[in-house]
């Protein structure tokens, strides 16, 4: 299938667990991303500090750009519109280059205590959730949404796309599979294309995109004229340039970057948990690259940063304080 005359636009997906600031910093280096979206912060009863903003998204106070220069769109989740509109409107304060709403995470712990996905069962809410949202945020911030195609089957997928669109929404992602498919193949492109027909805002295709002919096939069935990379783009940092026909890094010339991913979570990773982000990334790495089948070999047995460093780089990560706080356990990204 010949590529699209106009390129897309490709945005970076959040990824809870995986994708955080030092990943999107080394995965905009590589190029092609127009904009990122932030893991999510979760909003439950209270008024959160701008420090817990600035700490998912350390990008805020840097114009809201990675050092690439690529904008970060930070995400919230939660559940009562007064709450949410008043953590937007403090988050607004900061700049941020967008903000958005998850109604996507399949996470059953986010789910139990009504967050993500299963909020599609109430269409109802949803409406209410960006509309307070949008009225608590200045008019030049866009506010955007993520969602599936429904919580247990898309009897109301209409139903969602319309609750977000209508209530003031600027740009609607669609993660193609409902949350009981989870990340199983196939994603149901199709169904995408249905909620870009029913509602007057930009649409954005999102799920099972891991080369660039998945991505023209994406785009084609949607009729999507954006798409959002998610585990494909981690597993190939070179699949946004590839879709736009540039040349892509060969292992090679991504090695210095995975050395620069190491070297970046020694600032914010408590030391026993920096091994295991670094083979979290190479477990995907290697669907693309046999060299890091290789490197995850090498260090599978070990957790020790220094020896980890050693194997794979010739030294070890420089010393870093520990984080105030341990990262959040890996959840499946949304």
């Amino acid at each position: 299938m010949p590529p699209s005359p106009t390129p897309p636009r490709i945005l970076l997906a959040p990824m809870e667990g995986l994708l955080d600031h030092s990943l999107r910093d080394t995965l905009t280096r590589v190029g092609g991303v127009d904009r990122c979206v932030s893991e999510f912060i979760r909003i439950t009863d209270q008024l959160l500090p701008e420090r817990v903003f600035l700490r998912v998204v350390p990008e805020l106070r840097q114009g809201s750009r990675t050092a690439a220069g690529t904008p970060v769109r930070p995400q919230l989740l939660g559940s009562d519109p007064v709450c949410l509109a008043e953590n937007a409107a403090r988050l607004a304060t900061l700049q941020p280059a967008g903000i958005d709403l998850n109604f996507g995470c399949p996470a059953p712990t986010v789910n139990r205590h009504r967050g993500g996905a299963v909020l599609l069962d109430e269409p109802e809410l949803v409406h209410a959730i960006v509309a307070a949202v949008r009225r608590a945020v200045p008019a030049h911030i866009p506010v955007s949404a993520k969602m599936r195609l429904g919580h247990r089957d898309t009897a109301r997928m209409l139903e969602g796309a319309h609750a977000i669109a209508d209530a003031g929404a600027d740009e609607l992602v669609v993660h193609a599979r409902t949350k009981l498919d989870g990340y199983r193949p196939p994603a149901y492109w199709e169904h995408i294309a249905e909620i870009r027909r029913s509602v007057a805002v930009a649409v954005v295709a999102n799920g099972e995109v891991w080369t660039p002919d998945d991505a023209r096939r994406c785009l084609a069935v949607s009729g999507c004229n954006a798409i959002m990379l998610g585990r494909g783009m981690v597993a190939d940092p070179g699949l946004a340039l590839a879709l736009r026909g540039a040349g892509a890094p060969d292992w090679a010339g991504l090695l210095p970057l995975v050395e620069h991913f190491w070297h970046r979570i020694a600032s914010h990773v408590a030391p026993r948990h920096r091994a295991g982000r670094l083979k979290q990334w190479l477990n995907l790495l290697r669907r693309r690259f046999p060299q890091a089948q290789q490197a995850f070999e090498r260090v599978r047995e070990t957790n020790d940063p220094a020896a980890v460093g050693r194997l794979l780089f010739g030294a070890p990560a420089p010393v870093a304080a520990p984080p105030r706080q341990a990262p959040c356990p890996a959840e499946t990204p949304a």
